[in-house]
């Protein structure tokens, strides 16, 4: 669960509620404590970062960290604002390409490789799911430790099962 947890009280909100896990973004861009003190408080486990990266020739990477939807800049190198994040306690990365968001052409692989390579924690990789293949893909190619699509699922394009059943075929874990 995340969007809008700013607070402690906040996180525990959603614990109480039943989520395993609470992934906060721009709270922790603006306050890179605020991970530490969610982690302290409920463990690194539930813990999930939450990085919108978007493409930016000048950062040292070519990614740069945003908020609010992709819509601000922060000046952030995504693979340093991600390993101070796992540093800070995060227990997982929420990665999305935001320029691949919504396009459903497949995941940015490249940009999901320099985090997974470079980082001990899951990877969840988002942004750009088109259909089965591009999830195997991105695991297989890119080490991402799982996957987030939204569009291809709520408009029926491909269902749950479908993925479940391309990912079982090229090797892939899935839980029942």
């Amino acid at each position: 669960v995340g969007g809008g947890v700013n607070s402690l009280d906040d996180f525990k909100k959603l614990l109480n509620c039943g989520a395993d896990k609470v992934s906060i973004n721009s709270s922790a861009v603006f306050n890179p404590d605020f991970i530490k003190n969610c982690s302290d408080k409920f463990g690194n486990q539930c813990v999930v970062l939450a990085i919108d990266a978007i493409e930016n020739k000048k950062m040292k990477t070519g990614y740069e960290v945003t908020t609010h939807g992709g819509r601000k800049r922060t000046n952030l190198d995504v693979l340093e604002w991600a390993k101070k994040g796992v540093k800070n306690g995060a227990g997982e990365i929420l990665l999305t390409s935001m320029s691949a968001d919504g396009t459903k052409t497949g995941y940015n692989l490249n940009l999901t490789k320099l985090i997974c390579d470079n980082l001990s924690v899951p990877v969840i990789a988002s942004g750009g799911a088109g259909k089965p293949k591009d999830m195997v893909e991105v695991v297989l190619k890119a080490g991402a430790s799982a996957v987030l699509a939204a569009s291809i699922f709520h408009y029926g394009i491909y269902s749950i099962e479908e993925v479940k059943k391309e990912m079982i075929k090229n090797g892939i874990h899935v839980r029942d």
